[in-house]
């Protein structure tokens, strides 16, 4: 068994504690996933709490604070905490690899990058950038499906996907939708909502808003 001194050393320990329950959270919603490393008003960069344990892409997460920062994960990667050094291939499987040599993972982080799409105001989702970006080592955790329906009841997060650059936006909201779509299961009439507003926001453009329409609902 792990001593207490051997996870005081261990570059990844402090990602293992478990965090106090939130109203209305779930067990595993209550579990941080990422710890905020690099922030801006647009957007944050947060390291997973355990490797390889990254929010999916498309997923919504917020990070806690007077008042929580709401983002999307656009961006997943793993790599090296060693400056200048990238990771060796060894032709073994990860299994084996954690069985011979389980330091090298101790060297890998993975990351995540999400892109700040507004912010909770009380019981309020504010669909704006924040007043303040999210606070350096604040916490993340994975948006619960009251709290994805609740920011998504208007369409205006798809125009803020659609208005930035740099990221794969199709790819986005395809991704989004997909999230959104589940946590509104109840609501058969909300796909039909955000294909209008595609629509509008895509009048100009038929191919993409086919491509994007098609690859959602299949």
């Amino acid at each position: 068994m792990e001593t207490i001194k051997e996870r005081e050393q261990s570059p990844l320990s402090r990602f293992r504690s478990e965090t106090l329950p939130l109203p209305g959270d779930t067990e595993d919603e209550r579990t941080h996933v990422g710890e905020v490393v690099e922030s801006s008003t647009t957007e944050l960069i947060a390291q997973a709490r355990e490797l390889h344990g990254a929010p999916s892409f498309g997923q919504f997460i917020r990070v806690e604070a007077d008042m929580p920062v709401v983002g999307i994960v656009f961006n997943v990667f793993t790599h090296s905490i060693e400056p200048n050094r990238r990771p060796t291939a060894y032709g073994k499987t990860e299994e084996e690899l954690r069985l011979e040599q389980p330091q090298i993972f101790e060297l890998l982080r993975t990351e995540f990058q999400a892109l700040v799409i507004g912010y909770l105001d009380g019981d309020e989702s504010v669909q704006v950038l924040p007043p303040q970006p999210a606070r350096i080592h604040s916490f993340a955790y994975l948006c619960s499906d009251e709290q994805v329906r609740a920011f998504t009841r208007s369409d205006d997060y798809l125009r803020s996907i659609l208005n930035t650059s740099k990221i794969p936006t199709d790819e986005l909201v395809i991704a989004v939708l997909r999230h959104t779509v589940r946590a509104h299961a109840h609501a058969p009439s909300y796909l039909v909502q955000m294909g209008k507003e595609l629509s509008r926001l895509l009048s100009d453009d038929y191919d993409r808003l086919s491509s994007i329409i098609r690859r959602v609902v299949n």
